[in-house]
């Protein structure tokens, strides 16, 4: 059975898959700056507190779009809310071609963040509204598996081409999306659940809702959650390509083995899409995040060859798998009139760990903090993730979404 055939509905299929591309696209961006970080750092001769702000400045403007995406969804319509966040990145990511200061770059990749961050949240609202519940999270876990597609193009642009044509050959690469938004105004609809909404809420009506007294709790966890995931994932996979390095592995090689690790990725997505359906959204969640805190330890410990490589599979494995999740049962804990909101204010709020992580290696790196102890960080930080969501969090699968 392929990804696309669990829905039945061919227009569904259509919605996943042009949803699933602009999501792929997303991440090839992402993915291309862990690349990027280590092969400018050797170019422009950048500090480790250099590298770090640099890959945290894409976290700031996803902060800033995450939010504001969310808030203009649910006001405008998801649809136009996508494009124009998918065209922003494009642009913005092709121009970082042409920077030739680091200043310059970090602005550039700001303005991208923007786009980046508004594009996810109100992708995963679209496709969880228009998809049946007995399928609605499997769907948007499989969404999330176009992120694999993404880091893998990534990662074989990483090895392929930028070693030959230099990291401003990636950013190029990374304006391709744009051509892509012109089809997605005739590939995808509007929900029909947001279309049938009657009446119109303020911004300010919408953000006091979502910390009403029925969804304050859902909220505090989502916040942990988020801000929990995020600030582990983009602290240790931005560093990841450098991370090999500091064990001694060359620029090249670091890029082969984090290709090889990104590969794990995919059935991490699969089998988490097979288990919340069967399982639901806290045990998928809650069980990927602890054996994610686990191969993190693994990882940072790990001295051989060998070693690094499975621990680092494992680390995909699980913690793509925990993304997933994250993805499908967010929007399943607001209503219509304030999903897309609920949903954006939490991955904004995640965000902010995004910021903080990179940086924070950075300066860990800089003051020659072991490896072990910096992945330690993230182990702690995963747990306090699965905790939120086993003690606060509700369990959605089956259930209508709230009008």
């Amino acid at each position: 059975m392929s990804r696309l055939e669990v829905l039945q509905d061919p227009k569904q299929r259509k919605l996943l898959f042009s949803a699933g591309l602009s999501w792929l696209f997303d991440a090839m961006d992402i993915g291309l700056i862990s690349f990027i970080a280590a092969a400018v750092a050797v170019q422009w001769h950048l500090s480790p507190q250099q590298v770090g702000f640099f890959t945290s400045i894409n976290s700031i403007g996803m902060v800033i779009g995450a939010a504001l995406a969310g808030l203009l969804a649910d006001r405008y319509g998801r649809k136009p809310v996508l494009m124009w966040t998918l065209l922003l990145f494009s642009a913005a990511s092709g121009l970082s071609s042409l920077a030739t200061g680091f200043a310059v770059l970090c602005f550039l990749r700001l303005i991208a963040g923007i786009g980046l961050g508004g594009e996810l949240p109100v992708a995963s609202t679209l496709v969880s509204e228009s998809v049946p519940a007995r399928e609605r999270g499997r769907a948007v876990v499989l969404l999330e598996s176009f992120w694999a597609g993404g880091w893998l193009a990534a990662a074989l642009i990483a090895y392929f081409v930028i070693p030959k044509y230099g990291w401003q050959a990636g950013f190029v690469i990374g304006a391709v999306p744009a051509l892509y938004a012109l089809y997605l105004r005739r590939a995808i609809e509007e929900p029909p659940r947001f279309t049938a909404r009657t009446g119109r809420t303020t911004f300010g009506e919408r953000f006091a809702s979502v910390w009403a007294p029925e969804h304050r709790r859902s909220t505090i966890m989502l916040w942990i959650l988020w801000f929990t995931v995020v600030f582990s994932y983009y602290g240790m996979f931005l560093w990841l390509p450098s991370v090999m390095m500091l064990k001694g592995f060359t620029l090249v090689k670091s890029f082969q083995y984090v290709l090889l690790m990104t590969i794990a990725q995919l059935p991490g997505y699969f089998t988490a899409a097979y288990f919340i359906e069967r399982f639901g959204r806290k045990f998928v969640i809650v069980a990927y995040l602890l054996l994610t805190a686990l191969s993190a330890i693994w990882f940072g410990n790990a001295q051989t060859e060998g070693m690094l490589l499975a621990a680092g599979f494992c680390l995909s494995f699980f913690n793509l798998g925990a993304w997933g999740g994250l993805y499908a049962y967010t929007p399943e804990l607001y209503p219509t009139s304030v999903r897309s909101t609920g949903v954006g204010l939490a991955a904004s709020f995640g965000r902010i760990g995004g910021v903080i992580a990179p940086f924070l290696v950075g300066m860990l790196v800089a003051r020659s903090v072991g490896i072990p102890t910096i992945f330690a960080l993230f182990f702690a930080a995963i747990v306090a993730g699965a905790l939120a969501v086993l003690f606060l969090g509700k369990e959605t699968k089956g259930r209508e979404l709230a009008e």
